[in-house]
C-alpha cells in the first residue's frame, strides 16, 4: 500500500512540474515515474532510527542502552503495514506507535480492564491522555486484558503481540497459561509473539510464582508450547552478563526501580546501593515465537 501511494503521489507530482516548467506534453509517458523513483522515495519513509532520536523521547532515552528498541522491534519484525499490540505498554509506546502511525501501520494497546480497581482506572485512563495526539501516535486502538478477563483482542486480528517484563506478573497471579492462550488466539495463523522478561539462569530453581521477577528461558519455552506457539529464535540483543539475577530484593534491586532494603531488617547489612546500579538494568531473555499457520 505504502509503494502505491508513493507511486500515485510520484506521478502527480511530475505531472505538476511539467505544467510548471511550461511543458504541453499530454501523454502518459510525460508522468511516468521509475521503480528507482519509487524506491528511492520508500527509503527516505520514516524509520525507527528516525523515531527513537526523535526530542519527544528525550527524557526516555537513557534507557536505550538497556532495551535497544530498535534491535528489539526488528528482531520481532515490527514492520511498515502491520498490526501491532502490546500487553500493559509503557515505554515502548513511544518508538513503536509514532513508527506505525508514519508507516501504514496501526499501534493497539492491551490495557487493564476498567473498572476493576479505581488505581488501575486512573492508569488506564493516564495512558489513554498521554498518547491521545492522533497526529504522533496515530488513532491507537484498545483491548484488554487481566486474569479471568476473556478475551483480550478480536481473534486472528494482530500480526504481532508484544510483551516487555510481564510474565513474572502473570506467573505471580496464577494466569500465565491463560495469557499465552489468549495471545495465541489474537494473533492470525504466522503471526509473531515477541517476549522480553528478565532471566533466570537455568542452573537456579525457577518459583513458580517468579516473585524474584525472573524467569527461565525454558519455562517461558514451555508456556509458549503449551498455548500452541512454535519457538522461533532467541537474541542476546538485551542480555547484562553482569545481572546475577540473585540480589536481596529481587530484579527491584537493580536499576531503574533500585529498591533499597528497610532498615533494620537482615539485607541492610552492609548493603551497597553503588554495587547494583553499576550492573545496570537486569539481564534479560529476547523469545520469538509463532503461531502456526
Amino acid at each position: 500500500m505504502i509503494k502505491s501511494l508513493l507511486v500515485s503521489t510520484l506521478s502527480v507530482s511530475a505531472l505538476v512540474m511539467t505544467a510548471c516548467s511550461g511543458g504541453t506534453q499530454t501523454s502518459e509517458t510525460s508522468g511516468k515515474v521509475s521503480e528507482s523513483d519509487v524506491e528511492k522515495a520508500v527509503v527516505m519513509a520514516t524509520t525507527l532510527s528516525d523515531v527513537i532520536a526523535h526530542e519527544r523521547r528525550s527524557e526516555e532515552t537513557a534507557r536505550d542502552q538497556y532495551r535497544h528498541p530498535k534491535e528489539t522491534l526488528e528482531f520481532f519484525e515490527v514492520g511498515p503495514g502491520k498490526t501491532v499490540a502490546e500487553v500493559w505498554p509503557g515505554w515502548y509506546t513511544n518508538v513503536t506507535a509514532p513508527y506505525l502511525k508514519d508507516n501504514d501501520g496501526k499501534y493497539v494497546a492491551v490495557l487493564y480492564p476498567e473498572g476493576v480497581s479505581e488505581r488501575l482506572d486512573k492508569r488506564i485512563a493516564g495512558y489513554k491522555e498521554k498518547y491521545s495526539d492522533s497526529a504522533v501516535y496515530g488513532e491507537i486502538e484498545y483491548g484488554a486484558f487481566l486474569k479471568d478477563s476473556g478475551p483480550i483482542l478480536p481473534a486472528e486480528s494482530v500480526d504481532i503481540l508484544l510483551s516487555f517484563r510481564n510474565v513474572h506478573n502473570w506467573m505471580g497471579g496464577g494466569y500465565a497459561d491463560q495469557a499465552f492462550s489468549e495471545f495465541f488466539a489474537a494473533l492470525k495463523p504466522g503471526g509473531i509473539l515477541g517476549i522480553v522478561e528478565h532471566r533466570l539462569p537455568e542452573s537456579a530453581v525457577q518459583d513458580p510464582k517468579g516473585s524474584s521477577g525472573y524467569v527461565q528461558e525454558s519455562y517461558m519455552k514451555d508456556l509458549a508450547k503449551r498455548a500452541g506457539f512454535e519457538f522461533v529464535a532467541s537474541s542476546e540483543i538485551n542480555a547484562n552478563p553482569r545481572d546475577t539475577a540473585d540480589h536481596p530484593m529481587g530484579v527491584w534491586t537493580l536499576p531503574p526501580r533500585s529498591r533499597l532494603p528497610k532498615e533494620g531488617t537482615e539485607a541492610a547489612k552492609g548493603f551497597d546501593a553503588q554495587l547494583y546500579k553499576n550492573i545496570g538494568e537486569s539481564d534479560r531473555a529476547t523469545l520469538k515465537f509463532r503461531k502456526p499457520l
